[in-house]
C-alpha cells in the first residue's frame, strides 16, 4: 500500500491511520476505531473534510 495524505488540516497519513489502528486495543466497530485514530492523530479536527476518507481507510485496514 503506498502511503498518502489523508488529513490535510494535520497531515495525517494513511501510515499514521494504521499505526494508530496498530496502537489500539480492539477492530470491532469502525466508530470506536475512529474515535481512537482521531484521538491520537488529531485527524479531523481541522475542516473536518476527510472525515469520510478517514472511515474508508479505517474500514479498509480493518478487513485486512
Amino acid at each position: 500500500m503506498e502511503n498518502y495524505t489523508i488529513c490535510n488540516c494535520m497531515n495525517v497519513t494513511y501510515f499514521d491511520v494504521e499505526d494508530a489502528l496498530n496502537k489500539h486495543e480492539k477492530f470491532s466497530d469502525v466508530q470506536e476505531s475512529f474515535d481512537a485514530v482521531q484521538a491520537m492523530t488529531h485527524c479531523s479536527t481541522g475542516c473536518g473534510g476527510c472525515h469520510d476518507k478517514i472511515m474508508d481507510a479505517i474500514s479498509e485496514i480493518m478487513a485486512r
